[in-house]
């Protein structure tokens, strides 16, 4: 089931996309659900089940607006950094690597960004917040935490999964080089989009077979399956929730493969007017213009 959150004259509420890819009501067809994701999500399987029965009769929703499937998670989204073999690469050759010591990390590199930086897809990335002329792109699976909890081990980490959507990990190269971090290069206003919906667990029990494609103005950038991460989405898990409690709603970005903007000679930074569509192979497209 793929779960988007939207808004329309008469609220904002979940919904699902059907097979053909129209929207769904899902809060209409089960009143008695939550009417927000993180509310699903906390809920459990029980309620999972009902919104999955709810699908059949739910009614389409027409001119509606879909949103962030999770616009305002429990945290600030978790990003990994340099968690492709070649991206890893080309992030080394590239001069915007802050001086890091090793090529491919030994352990997870994880950032944040925050939730001021979600937008939906067809939202408008904000090039004027960039002032240096650095702007990039990262097309991403991220996992949706759904049992919380912590010092989840791997064997169990992907019963921790309630789903998976799309992120964009929007970069200023310039300024990620000069902070020698990457919260102010990465966490700008409209510097998340996320979306289009989430695709709940069961229908991608194995992660690694999700195949993740970015073109930017129609230019296929980026193409790799998900088994080529460095760090698997368990792996991810163990080490994030090791000393920190996830919770129903978090958010987890499992890094970007080879062809970002600064991997070309010289660096095909994003401009205005360009658009970038990321897709992931049953989750959908988020695609946005860039302003």
């Amino acid at each position: 089931m793929r779960l988007v959150t939207f808004s329309d004259g008469s609220g904002t509420r979940i919904g699902a996309l059907d097979a053909a890819g129209a929207l769904r009501d899902i809060a209409a067809a089960a009143p008695s659900l939550p009417r927000d994701m993180l509310g699903l999500i906390a809920a459990g399987a029980a309620a999972l089940a009902a919104a999955r029965d709810a699908l059949g009769k739910a009614p389409v929703v027409a001119g509606a607006k879909i949103l962030a499937p999770i616009p305002r998670p429990p945290k600030n989204v978790f990003c990994v950094g340099k968690n492709y073999h070649e991206h890893a690469k080309e992030f080394a050759g590239s001069g915007f690597d802050g001086g890091a010591k090793d090529v491919v990390p030994p352990f997870p590199v994880v950032f944040s960004k925050p939730h001021t930086a979600i937008i939906a897809t067809g939202e408008p990335i904000l090039s004027d917040l960039d002032p240096t002329g650095g702007l990039d792109y990262e097309g991403e699976l991220a996992i949706v935490i759904g049992q919380g909890g912590r010092g989840i081990g791997k064997a169990a980490a992907l019963s921790h999964v309630f789903g998976y959507t799309i992120i964009n990990d929007v970069t200023a190269r310039h300024l990620q080089k000069r902070h020698s971090q990457w919260v102010l290069g990465k966490g700008l206003d409209s510097f998340c989009p996320m979306g289009p919906a989430i695709l709940t667990a069961d229908e991608a029990p194995d992660p690694t077979k999700l195949r993740l494609i970015t073109h930017v103005n129609g230019e296929k950038r980026q193409d790799a399956l998900v088994a080529d991460l460095i760090f698997d989405v368990p792996t991810l898990i163990e080490a994030i929730s090791a000393a920190i409690t996830l919770e129903p709603g978090d958010v987890i970005a499992t890094g970007t493969p080879v062809g970002v903007g600064i991997g070309f000679t010289p660096p095909k930074f994003l401009q205005k007017g360009d658009s970038v569509r990321i897709e992931i192979s049953g989750i959908g497209v988020l695609e946005n213009p860039v302003a």
